[in-house]
């Protein structure tokens, strides 16, 4: 059997931070011109920052915002799977999803170069923090922590705030992804000091790292961008950082996106790298699997 992990497996990866509208139309045409020009650049793997089909309506709780989420298949994967199929590439989406009345999911949808749906993942871990009530709009997901098989590899999709727990990503990685993908809309109150400001994006951005070096495989992490003011009138609104990158195996910077810009950037990963840092960081082999029960507890006493 020929030997998978001599092969050259590098991947061209194409990230698009945008800021948004209320207008649907709008914003999926913007993506599709950025889906259009990072594949022109030769992208295989193309990933949209979280709900990029409208503002993010989670600074509220609104019934009527219910009105936003779409049924899947529907227009909404009607419209990115002819997007992928058009543009060849493997895409990874965000949808305010309607699975039944009264039953909400935050969900990602990835497509497949030929249109197909290869398969969907929905949002596990759900805020309730001021400006960011996504537990009055979003049932946790129950598709578990499964890999997404595509033509380019095994994609491990996750959802925002899924992103700050390791179980996630190692899960993940357990499973077999080749590389973590988290959607993201995660911004700062402006009125927060600077000191405060920068303590939150640094986070972000080290704990993430922190799944790629603790895996032994890339990040790839995909903000929006832009103010967003609160419609309530009750907060300042939400600055939301941008700051998408992709990191390698070893937490390296492959790409780091601006704070404050749209920006389509193309970068690429080296899956045969992933194995080889594995092989010279061996944390899946000297897990101490035996003592590990606990993690299965809400707090050890």
């Amino acid at each position: 059997m020929e030997n998978m992990y001599k092969k050259p497996r590098k991947v061209k990866v194409g990230i698009v931070q945008h800021s948004f509208s209320d207008d649907i139309d709008l914003n999926r045409s913007r993506n599709l011109a950025a889906i259009s020009n990072l594949a022109e650049e030769g992208a295989e793997l193309i990933v949209l920052s979280e709900l990029h089909d409208s503002l993010y309506f989670c600074q509220t709780e609104n019934v009527d915002n219910f009105d936003l989420a779409t049924e899947l298949p529907g227009d909404f994967t009607d419209f990115y799977a002819e997007a992928a199929k058009q543009n060849g590439v493997v895409l990874v989406t965000s949808a305010f999803e309607r699975r039944a009345p009264g039953l909400y999911h935050n969900t990602a949808v990835v497509f497949e170069k030929d249109g197909c749906i290869a398969g969907m993942y929905r949002k596990m871990h759900i805020p309730d923090d001021p400006g960011f009530y996504e537990k009055f709009y979003f049932t946790p997901g129950d598709m578990g922590f499964e890999p997404i098989d595509t033509s380019i590899g095994r994609l491990g999709v996750l959802v925002c705030w899924d992103q700050w727990y390791p179980e996630a990503a190692r899960m993940m990685a357990l499973r077999g992804a080749e590389v973590l993908i988290y959607p993201t809309a995660i911004g700062w109150n402006p009125d927060d000091p600077e000191d405060e400001k920068r303590r939150q994006r640094d986070a972000w951005i080290t704990v993430q790292r922190g799944h790629a070096v603790a895996n032994g495989i890339p990040v790839i992490s995909v903000n929006r961008v832009g103010y967003e003011e609160d419609p309530s009138g009750a907060t300042s609104g939400i600055d939301f950082w941008g700051s998408s990158f992709i990191a390698g195996p070893q937490g390296e910077f492959i790409i780091e996106c601006s704070e404050s810009a749209a920006e389509e950037e193309l970068g690429e990963i080296d899956l045969e790298r992933s194995e080889n840092v594995r092989r010279w960081w061996p944390f899946l082999r000297d897990r101490r699997i035996d003592e590990y029960g606990g993690l299965t507890k809400r707090f050890l006493d």
